[in-house]
């Protein structure tokens, strides 16, 4: 009988006013890898993904360009899906907010925590910075600006709908003092000191005469709902909540083992406002949030009028997808900012892959061709996928390498490809173990570089040596 709990992973929803940066390739990747390692443990998983398409950013940038709405967002969430075939990504769904079962579930969600009595409105005066879609304080700022965005917020002052978030304080101490909830550890004591430090209703609505591109509040003409009220319940509408008609919400978010995925400046949302309406409207919480850190380039915050911004599509453009996914996973650190340049990838590539695993496969699978027969192994057991601590992505690459390097270690000492003049049954044993060594990394490369463990398994079972796993770069 199989006790083990269904798997529900998810990524944060990239808001859709610009192509795909590698931030979001970096987090579809971390989670697409999790998802394909617990499927391979046997486990049931339910992986999201999607794109956040309503807020004041959008509606503006759209107005400014003279296209509609809803085609401006068509065109985004295109070129985020194009990242599922690009990456080579497994997920069950891939949810937008403008779906009309996501705004049912979005004031299904409103109407519960109304019901809570967690929705009042009041006469509001503050200032509102577009590009965070988020008031700020004065506290927030950084000489008058915006820290993130480097421009003045707007002084807005009109009705709104709130949130009693600071209702939660002490549901949020409670569910933040638990070990685990939060990974890496340090962002859940940041998390909570941010709770601690005392929490503010939080603004849910806007007005339409000021901003009209959002899901409608229930039962109130003259409003939309924050983009972040709206956009955070699509981590359980793309399973069907509220309805549960397939089980899925049931199986994955009620008894399953739940884990988000999201940037290191999501702890306010995913952590704390996202919990607090779940509270609310009577749902369980998220067990589990793991933060990653920021990619930069050069030293510096990746950005157009610098000229150092990464293309995730260029990437795959020039490695191939396997092989940026192991630039992701193994070369930028999972949980603290990065630097990445085309001199460093270009590195890492040939070193870790042309020159490592590229060129393992070669000589062992060119010695086995012409000195072995081929031999039947066992179907693969998922046991033996097991790597050390899943979420620390590079840990788990790094043990793959040092197998790698093992194995190249051993055919310089052992010189099998001299040995079978002098000693073939010697030789011989050498290389079948060399192949078995290279069939095990083969399969524990499977959720991390699919296409290359496919590769390499294929080989091994047909005993032939395969095409160039990895081409030479052009200098």
């Amino acid at each position: 009988m199989n006790t083990k709990k269904a798997r529900y992973i998810t990524t944060t929803l990239p808001y859709v006013n610009a192509s795909p940066h590698m931030g979001h390739a970096l987090e579809f990747v971390q989670a697409d890898t999790l998802s394909r390692y617990y499927r391979l443990m046997g486990e049931e998983v339910f992986f999201n993904l999607g794109v956040d398409e309503h807020g004041q950013k959008i509606a503006r940038q759209a107005d400014a360009q003279g296209i509609a709405r809803q085609a401006y967002v068509d065109k985004y969430a295109a070129e985020f899906q194009k990242l599922i075939e690009a990456l080579d990504l497994s997920p069950d769904n891939f949810i937008r907010t403008t779906a009309s079962t996501h705004q049912a579930a979005a004031a299904e969600m409103w109407l519960r925590c109304d019901a809570a009595g967690d929705i009042y409105k009041k006469k509001y005066t503050g200032l509102y910075c577009v590009g965070c879609e988020s008031f700020k304080t004065d506290s927030d700022l950084v000489d008058g600006l915006c820290p993130d965005h480097k421009v003045a917020p707007e002084a807005i002052e009109e009705e709104n709908y709130f949130f009693r978030l600071s209702k939660y304080q002490m549901y949020l101490e409670e569910y933040l003092a638990k070990p685990g909830v939060i990974t890496p550890d340090w962002r859940r004591k940041e998390a909570l000191a941010f709770v601690q430090s005392g929490l503010e209703d939080l603004s849910i609505s806007r007005e339409k005469t000021r901003m009209d591109w959002g899901v409608p509040v229930p039962d109130d003409d003259e409003h939309v709902m924050y983009v972040w009220f709206d956009a955070l319940t699509n981590y359980i509408s793309t399973l069907g909540w509220p309805g549960d008609a397939a089980g899925q919400y049931t199986t994955f978010w009620v008894d399953g083992q739940t884990l988000q995925l999201a940037g290191k400046d999501q702890i306010r949302f995913q952590s704390v406002i996202w919990q607090a309406m779940l509270k609310s409207a009577g749902l369980p919480a998220t067990d589990s949030v793991f933060y990653h850190g920021f990619i930069n380039s050069g030293g510096h915050k990746m950005s157009k009028s610098l000229g150092n911004v990464i293309d995730p599509y260029k990437l795959v453009a020039r490695y191939g997808t396997d092989a940026t996914r192991y630039l992701m996973l193994r070369h930028v650190h999972p949980t603290d900012d990065s630097d990445l340049t085309w001199e460093k990838m270009d590195e890492w590539y040939t070193a870790g892959l042309v020159n490592g695993l590229g060129n393992l496969t070669a000589r062992i699978m060119k010695m086995s061709e012409t000195h072995l027969e081929p031999e039947s192994f066992e179907p693969l057991d998922p046991m033996t996928l097991d790597a050390p601590n899943m979420l620390n992505f590079q840990h788990a690459m790094d043990h793959i390498w040092s197998l790698v390097q093992r194995a190249d270690e051993r055919i310089t000492e052992t010189e099998p490809f001299k040995l079978i003049k002098t000693d073939p049954d010697a030789a011989k044993a050498i290389l079948r173990e060399l192949r078995a060594d290279l069939l095990h990394i083969g399969r524990l490369l499977l959720p991390a570089m699919p296409t290359t463990s496919a590769t390499i398994r294929a080989a091994v079972r047909s005993n032939q040596k395969p095409e160039n796993l990895f081409s030479r770069l052009d200098s």
